[in-house]
């Protein structure tokens, strides 16, 4: 039985590396970004071309270095919609 490679290790999440901590974490665009209520094509188009509106980068790095955590995140995103 084959194994799956591990993960890369994670970068330090920073507003200018979202996609590189993305790919670390072996998440597509849509899971990633998603859960920051984000589309994917807008998230495409953040790790590509355009500025990440602050808001939205301050969610993702408060989330990715355990402020926020998963349920906390989840739920204020869905009160949010």
């Amino acid at each position: 039985m084959k194994l799956p490679a591990p993960l890369k290790k994670q970068p330090k999440p920073t507003i200018h590396n979202l996609r590189d901590v993305r790919i670390a974490r072996g998440e597509n665009q849509e899971t990633f970004w998603n859960r920051y209520g984000v589309t994917q094509s807008c998230g495409s188009r953040y790790e590509t071309e355009r500025d990440i509106p602050v808001p939205t980068g301050a969610l993702a790095l408060l989330h990715l270095t355990g402020v926020i955590s998963d349920a906390a995140l989840a739920k204020a995103i869905k009160a949010a919609v």
